[in-house]
């Protein structure tokens, strides 16, 4: 069972879905006005870990990541450069996608705020019909916060500490409510609405492109926990008062990346690109510091840190090429009493990865079992060779590699003799069958039919196909 954290109520939940076998996820992307830095990063990357490890788990996911092309930073950008807004959307958005592709993080769908314009009117114009919003004066369009009656639960915040960072105007009925559509104002761009010409706010888009294209009721919903406040308070305010549903099962948020100790701004001048941190360190080291802390947890970077990472992950390579070396070699001889504990060693600790995977998806403490493997490769099967220990401890290591995406050229090399090496398992348990070792050998069949080998017993023996 997977044990979810719960933002909403700051709980532990067990992990169910709207739809049986199927996760809908929605994480907020970038506003492409800059580069994206290394900070965005690991929000990319833990929830891409998060997907990985629940497709490893058999379900199907599908993962939404917008991208916001209209705003007042973009607006502002284009002012300061001389560009149109559309040429700063168009480079940082490739920016943006440039460096997913590089980090091997795979988003099924990216939709953009200004390809969704009717649809936002049209959520918008729910929400008045509703009397969850009202029009100004001006023609912007604002929420009736006190409307509904839920808003600071997500953020366990009170009415004084409503403040959304919004300019206040006299014409707002209260000082905490806030705009789903702002009206046009000379030089910015602008599009047509039954309230006049203008732009959606900030918090309407996720709403609106969450609900088109998972919706009205989906299962995890993501970002940093920067946003938890006024962001997603705001859009769960407003998706629940049109819909009349309870929205999101499931809200996570990725902790804060520090600086040496001190918070990442440009006020203080120590924004690291993501494209410039690529360059020096590469994606799996980076990919490794990344998923080394819980994603709850602050991470701070420094040049020691990504260094450490890089050793640390360099020496399950070495485990790895060690693996390869012991299978190249093929079985010879029975596994003797030693060896048999070596294998429920390994196993237990494939199995403990596991357990940390499904606690709140713990990559730290998955780390650290895998290691823990490594340790074993490099004092025991070094010198033994086991075959099936290797085996099993080769198959720790691409459950480890499918969740955190770190070795894919070493474990491509190590699956050109997959084949012999479940044929290898499954002959090894045949042995053990044949001693009445039912436990071990069950536990094995367990392993391998978790990723997909399906083990098929008759009296005398056991084969294998893929599931």
């Amino acid at each position: 069972m997977i044990r979810v954290f719960n933002t909403l109520g700051r709980k532990f939940e067990d992990f169910s879905t709207v739809e049986n076998g199927i996760v809908k996820m929605y994480v907020c992307g970038p506003t492409v006005y800059d580069y994206v830095h290394i900070g965005h990063g690991r929000t990319f990357v833990a929830y891409d870990a998060i997907v990985r490890y629940l497709r490893l788990k058999g379900y199907n996911v599908i993962r939404i990541q917008n991208i916001t092309d209209i705003d007042d930073k973009i607006i502002n950008r284009a002012k300061e450069t001389g560009k149109s807004w559309e040429e700063i959307v168009d480079y940082y958005s490739k920016d943006y996608l440039e460096n997913l592709s590089l980090l091997k993080v795979k988003i099924d769908l990216h939709p953009r705020v200004t390809q969704h314009i009717k649809e936002i009117i049209n959520f918008v114009q729910g929400l008045i019909d509703k009397g969850h919003a009202y029009v100004a004066p001006s023609g912007s369009v604002y929420f009736d916060v006190d409307t509904y009656p839920h808003y600071g639960e997500l953020s366990n915040t009170k009415k004084d500490q409503w403040n959304q960072g919004e300019e206040f105007v006299k014409e707002k009925r209260h000082p905490y409510d806030f705009a789903l559509w702002k009206a046009w104002k000379p030089g910015e761009p602008y599009w047509e609405s039954p309230w006049g010409k203008g732009r959606p706010g900030w918090h309407i888009e996720c709403s609106t492109m969450s609900t088109r294209y998972l919706g009205e009721q989906f299962d995890i919903h993501g970002g940093g926990m920067d946003l938890i406040f006024p962001h997603h308070e705001n859009e769960r305010a407003q998706t629940e008062s049109l819909t009349g549903k309870p929205w999101v099962r499931y809200w996570m948020h990725v902790a804060f990346l520090n600086i040496r100790g001190e918070k990442m701004s440009k006020s203080l001048g120590n924004i690291i690109t993501l494209k410039d941190a690529l360059k020096k360190y590469g994606a799996d080291v980076l990919r490794y510091w990344y998923l080394s802390s819980h994603y709850r947890s602050p991470i701070d970077f420094s040049e020691e840190n990504l260094e450490q990472s890089k050793v640390s992950l360099q020496r399950l390579k070495d485990a790895l090429a060690v693996l390869k070396d012991i299978l190249k070699e093929g079985p010879k001889s029975y596994s003797k009493d030693e060896d048999i504990k070596v294998q429920r060693e390994i196993i237990q600790k494939i199995k403990e990865f596991d357990e940390a995977m499904s606690n709140d998806f713990d990559t730290a403490t998955a780390l650290k079992k895998i290691h823990e493997i490594a340790n074993i490769v490099f004092s025991k099967l070094q010198n033994t060779r086991d075959f099936l220990a290797a085996s099993i401890a080769l198959d720790g290591f691409r459950i480890f590699n499918e969740v955190f995406g770190v070795m894919d050229e070493e474990m491509g090399l190590a699956y050109e003799r997959i084949y012999e090496v479940i044929d290898g398992i499954i002959e090894v348990r045949n042995l053990l069958r044949q001693k009445k070792m039912y436990d071990l050998s069950d536990q094995i069949r367990s392993i391998l039919e978790s990723h997909g080998i399906k083990v098929l017993d008759s009296k005398d023996k056991s084969t294998w196909r893929f599931q």
